[in-house]
């Protein structure tokens, strides 16, 4: 793959050629396959960053192959999914051009360089809700697997492979537990299909793989950090929420 400018979008695939989209949005986009799988992407036009086999078949390992082999300094991991970034301006929300989400993040990488902190994200859910304009940036929540930017070689940790399903959440705390902070940037969102269609995670995703995962995470990091969300929001019977709610004991938004 060739060097872009000091900036790298890597998507991860897997079995699922054909059905991807992120490169409708980010035309630079490069699909990062097994070898195996790379024809069958090549042959629907997108562009293909090829892996290993043996690099595929687990989200971390892949994850950490590409880490390790990104030719640029800035590095974005983002899914194969993805259909746009927004962002909000106090109470109205807009959903940004290519053009306006690459300058967001290159941004994004500037502050989180300031900061000297070599990860960050954004705000996981679109909605007014999860947004409080008098927080644009946070410093030890939770950033979600579908979008994470990388300083290399700066970032020098390691997704856990045991935690393929919990990925995104360990290394949140990693981070924190590292550099004492991990840059969210509220304000900007993005939209992704988690959980939906075939291939990628869904091969092995159900119930009894996330309650694992989600007990192997919690034995990592201890019950007073990594909790269950037991709450019934909404008044019908026993609910479980596959997503664990994470306590960074450190002070700070």
């Amino acid at each position: 793959m060739k060097k872009k400018n000091g900036l790298t979008i890597a998507v991860r695939s897997w079995k699922r050629a054909g059905k991807v989209y992120t490169h409708e949005y980010f035309k630079d986009t490069q699909y990062v396959v097994a070898s195996s799988q790379a024809d069958g992407y090549r042959e629907t036009g997108v562009n293909v960053w090829e892996c290993p086999d043996s690099a595929q078949g687990n989200l971390c390992r892949v994850t950490n192959w590409i880490i390790e082999n990104c030719p640029t300094k800035w590095l974005i991991i983002t899914d194969d999914d993805l259909s746009w970034i927004g962002r909000y301006n106090g109470n109205k929300h807009k959903k940004l051009s290519e053009q306006e989400a690459i300058e967001q993040i290159e941004n994004s990488f500037l502050l989180a360089e300031e900061l000297g902190v070599p990860f960050w994200g954004m705000n996981c859910i679109p909605d007014k809700g999860a947004y409080r304009e008098y927080t644009p940036f946070s410093f030890n929540n939770y950033i979600g697997g579908p979008f994470q930017g990388f300083i290399l070689p700066d970032f020098d940790l390691r997704y856990d492979e045991r935690l393929y399903l919990k990925e995104d959440y360990d290394m949140t705390l990693q981070v924190c537990n590292k550099w004492r902070k991990a840059l969210r940037v509220n304000y900007l969102n993005y939209n992704v299909k988690q959980q939906e269609g075939v291939g990628g995670c869904s091969d092995f995703r159900n119930l009894g793989v996330e309650n694992e995962q989600f007990e192997l995470l919690q034995k990592k990091w201890g019950s007073k950090i990594v909790k269950k969300d037991n709450s019934n929001k909404s008044g019908k019977g026993k609910l479980y929420d596959i997503n664990p709610i994470l306590k960074v004991p450190i002070n700070g938004v």
